[in-house]
């Protein structure tokens, strides 16, 4: 039988949001366990180099910013456990998570599990990401100044990703499976009439190419069976997110799967509190992730002391 570890606050997920947490819980006084599968980072560590968050310039790369946020949590007297989380239950006041290895109780609980970009499995996506193939023009944008990019896609998103590189790359490639988009009509209509935006409707990519990096796209025209190859720096991929709640059964969810929370990230069970990628918010960054375990530590160890 496992044995059982307390802990004041448990945070689920060591990326920037659940690193952060940590920390501020444990500069509170909080006694704290962060649980993860595959130890900090989180996506922190599938970024070759941060350039947009304050304060950190010259860039860094996401691996060093999770190992210096690791250690200031460390020190300030966060636990960590390296482990896979199997089950969260809570019966009366109290926080049961079990892992594969151990069981932990706690009086609040904090979710930062993330969110995954969706990825649509062409062949060279997984060799060429973070060598041309990414999944945030926020986030990456800049490598690509004055260069020609591809955005594969149809929502919002895909449009959103095409306006915004439109300002920094040379050119942009926007690739639509079907022949209209699922984007609202204003950004659609947005899209088609910037001139530095091509649109490729009813066209597919068979196949992202390159050496070290992204040189070309294989297409591939559904209406007409033509094959094309475009010369592209680097291709954006925007086919959704895929949040990390799936152990959570018992608080609401938007239509995405996303964790509805308030401003203070608090949820509709008392203790639970949710911080980065995986709640409901209009910007993924990482600068928003460190503002969201901030402010859930605090008020879960405002929680605890208005409890005990």
């Amino acid at each position: 039988m496992n044995s059982m570890e307390k802990a004041d606050i448990i945070v689920i997920g060591a990326g920037i949001a659940g690193l952060t947490a940590g920390l501020y819980a444990s500069r509170a006084g909080m006694n704290v366990i962060i649980l993860d599968k595959f130890g900090a980072g989180g996506q922190l560590l599938q970024i070759a180099e941060i350039e947009n968050y304050p304060g950190i310039f010259p860039s860094i790369s996401g691996f060093e910013l999770s190992q210096t946020l690791y250690n200031q949590a460390k020190e300030a007297g966060a636990k960590f456990v390296q482990s896979a989380v199997i089950s969260v239950d809570k019966k009366d006041s109290t926080f049961y998570v079990k892992t594969q290895e151990n069981s932990y109780e706690s009086l609040t609980l904090i979710i930062a599990t993330g969110a995954e970009h969706r990825k649509i499995n062409l062949p060279g996506e997984e060799k060429f990401t973070g060598k041309g193939v990414s999944y945030c023009a926020v986030c990456d944008g800049n490598f690509f100044k004055g260069k020609t990019v591809a955005v594969v896609g149809g929502g919002d998103s895909a449009c959103t990703e095409a306006l915004y590189l439109a300002d920094i790359a040379e050119h942009v490639h926007l690739i639509h499976r079907r022949d209209t988009f699922r984007a609202t009509k204003t950004l659609a209509d947005k899209a088609a009439s910037n001139n530095k935006i091509t649109l490729h409707l009813q066209t597919v990519v068979e196949e992202i190419e390159g050496t070290s990096f992204v040189e070309s796209l294989k297409l591939k025209n559904t209406a007409t069976g033509t094959s094309t190859r475009l010369n592209v720096s680097g291709v954006f991929i925007c086919a959704g997110m895929i949040p990390q709640a799936d152990l959570l059964s018992m608080i609401p969810k938007d239509k995405n799967g996303y964790i509805i929370a308030s401003e203070k990230m608090s949820t509709t069970t008392p203790g639970l509190f949710v911080a980065g990628d995986v709640r409901t918010k209009p910007l993924r960054q990482l600068i928003t992730a460190a503002n969201d375990g901030a402010i859930a530590a605090e008020s879960a160890a405002e929680f605890i002391r208005n409890n005990k």
